[in-house]
């Protein structure tokens, strides 16, 4: 993959896993990573899962000021990573974790199937919106050569 991709889709997946983690287990107390145990069990799982979006976002940003050092950076790849990274997890997030492994669900004692919804309809928007423009991208780059 190439680094600018790689850079924006680390970032991605850093920050959606933060804001899943800030937002919703912590401020909302709505679940936490790992909901089939106590919640003490709950509470390690989201320091694990906190600590994983930290170092994707600390990677990411070696790997953007290593771009910026080689004055390789392409804003259009970049944030197109981004957009992939962060619709890919929340889409992973949402059907893997949420309903195949059932490792946790968005909210416990109401009707999910609307959250549900939106949860994955954005993480659909995202990922289309970065494959938009890594496309553009790469054809852009295409006529420039």
């Amino acid at each position: 993959m190439e680094r600018n991709v790689l850079s924006g889709a680390l970032l991605g997946v850093g920050v959606a896993a933060f804001l899943d983690e800030a937002v919703f287990h912590q401020l909302l107390h709505w679940h936490h990573f790992y909901d089939k145990s106590t919640s003490a069990a709950g509470l390690v799982s989201d320091g694990v899962f906190h600590a994983f979006s930290w170092f994707a976002t600390v990677a990411a940003l070696f790997l953007f000021a290593d771009l910026r050092r080689r004055q390789s950076f392409v804003a259009r790849r970049w944030w197109g990573g981004l957009l992939v990274g962060a619709g890919a997890f929340q889409l992973y997030d949402g059907t893997v974790q949420h309903k195949l492994l059932r490792l946790h669900q968005i909210r416990y004692h109401v009707e999910v199937a609307a959250y549900d919804w939106v949860w994955n309809v954005v993480a659909v928007l995202l990922l289309a919106a970065g494959i938009a423009l890594l496309v553009t991208a790469r054809r852009r780059a295409a006529v420039r050569s």
